[in-house]
């Protein structure tokens, strides 16, 4: 680890919680915030100092790896600053399209640092002025173990809302004159596509897997996205989507385009509310379709379309939907993008986590788990991505070096260094290892490649060090 593993708080606390998460640890044994902190400074004292120190400091080290201390993920707060959290920082961009400036917001991983260069899965966030801090709070939660980091962009449709995510043009509404101005969702989806994702992905670190979050008007924009442009986003969640508008037209566009059109590789959550009838509580789930009144037409919309889904699987569209009783139109979004993300990125989730942490796991299958993860992630995103974070493949070497596995140990610095090559961190734990091997000769290379990295003085005088001793 490089000399200063305590420079950036947020990206220790962010690579902590990636760890934490992959192992789920029942939270009677979280550590403190203390001395997760300690073990990340102390480990620069590996092996420079006596032995049987840095025998403690390495047994410190590789508690990181085997818990989960959910609460350190908040507990590191400026006692100066007037806000316990800020989200979403305001950008703005000139469409035009649409022939106006929009506001949006944006928020990156609490691990991002620039000098990484590091890009990031990305989530777009209709509604984004009041959902975006929701998203983010979810994926403080889940990502890194459940669901990826991900760069979150909200839109913000506070203006023009019923304009841009109706998806096409009415007069009237259940027999009433209508006449605020509606039905441009094309119109709009083609903001996002031609102008919003090329500033965002010219701006911000992202590559193009993208998500797609709406409700309500939202949802019914986010559904008639991936009938008519499938590709523009990799997952989809509609939440309580409004598809009674326009007499249920989306639904009837979407009957055969769901038969014919490849779905393969995409994903939908979809949801619907416990508000099933506005003046009638002995309408349930049970017998909704047999309703045949406006009240219902909401929620029979809802099921009707999650059934034509159903009836054209061989689509290949992964889909999930769920009935949420006890929400109203207005609660749902919340319990929809917690189960809706956790839902599309099941397949993220680390798998053989028993035989991960596991002793007796041969090194040959450990290997095996971790290529079959590579390329697990390499198929869903459609780019290479790192199986494991640097910080849990280093804390798994440190941690079989204790355990008296050294074959172990160098399979997951070797990877670390592999998978992270411009990292002086994985190359100095590469140089902790050879230098407890007794092999001077590489543990130098390995330092001199850090050094080289970082410019950082405390590898020159770990050459030095390890020169004397060959």
């Amino acid at each position: 680890m490089e000399a200063n593993p305590v420079q950036n708080s947020d990206s220790l606390r962010s690579s902590a919680l990636s760890i934490a998460r992959a192992v789920r640890l029942h939270p009677e044994h979280y550590p403190s915030e203390r001395t997760i902190h300690e073990h990340v400074i102390l480990k620069k004292t590996r092996m420079i100092k006596d032995n049987k120190k840095a025998k403690k400091l390495k047994i410190v080290c590789t508690i990181g790896l085997i818990i989960f201390f959910q609460q350190f993920a908040k507990a590191q707060v400026n006692q100066n600053q007037q806000f316990l959290q800020k989200v979403g920082v305001s950008d703005s961009i000139y469409s035009k399209i649409l022939n106006e400036s929009r506001k949006i917001y944006v928020q990156l991983p609490v691990g991002y640092e620039v000098e990484k260069n590091q890009k990031y899965p990305v989530v777009f966030i209709l509604d984004g002025e009041i959902f975006l801090p929701t998203v983010n709070e979810v994926q403080s939660y889940y990502s890194g173990g459940f669901t990826p980091e991900m760069v979150l962009v909200g839109i913000s449709n506070e203006k023009n809302r019923l304009r841009d995510l109706t998806t096409s043009g009415i007069t009237t509404k259940y027999g009433m004159p209508f006449n605020e101005r509606n039905g441009e969702a094309a119109n709009f989806l083609k903001f996002i596509e031609t102008e919003l994702i090329p500033f965002i992905e010219n701006k911000y670190p992202v590559t193009n897997y993208r998500t797609l979050i709406g409700h309500s008007y939202g949802g019914l924009f986010t559904l008639s996205t991936l009938i008519h442009r499938p590709n523009l986003f990799a997952n989809y969640l509609a939440i309580d989507p409004s598809l009674d508008w326009d007499d249920q037209k989306l639904m009837k566009e979407a009957q055969d385009l769901l038969f014919i059109e490849k779905y393969q590789g995409k994903a939908l959550f979809m949801s619907l509310s416990g508000q099933l009838h506005m003046q009638n509580s002995q309408i349930t789930i049970a017998n909704v379709m047999e309703d045949t009144t406006d009240f219902t037409l909401f929620a029979r919309s809802n099921i009707a379309f999650s059934n034509m889904i159903r009836q054209n699987a061989k689509n290949g569209l992964s889909f999930e939907w769920k009935f949420y009783p006890g929400d109203l139109h207005g609660t749902i979004p919340f319990p929809s993008i917690m189960d809706g993300l956790v839902s599309i990125f099941k397949w993220y989730q680390m798998e053989n986590t028993d035989k991960i942490n596991s002793f007796d796991t041969p090194k040959e299958e450990l290997f095996n788990i971790i290529k079959y993860r590579e390329k697990k992630l390499k198929d869903h995103f459609g780019y290479f991505e790192p199986p494991y974070p640097e910080e849990l493949l280093n804390m798994s070497g440190y941690m079989n070096m204790d355990m008296q596995q050294p074959e172990k140990a160098k399979m997951y610095f070797e990877l670390a260094v592999a998978y992270y090559p411009e990292s002086a961190n994985a190359h100095d734990s590469m140089a902790d290892y050879y230098e407890a091997q007794n092999d001077y000769t590489n543990a130098i290379k390995h330092a001199v490649k850090a050094f080289e990295l970082s410019g950082n003085d405390f590898y020159k005088k770990r050459i030095e060090r390890l020169k004397m001793k060959k």
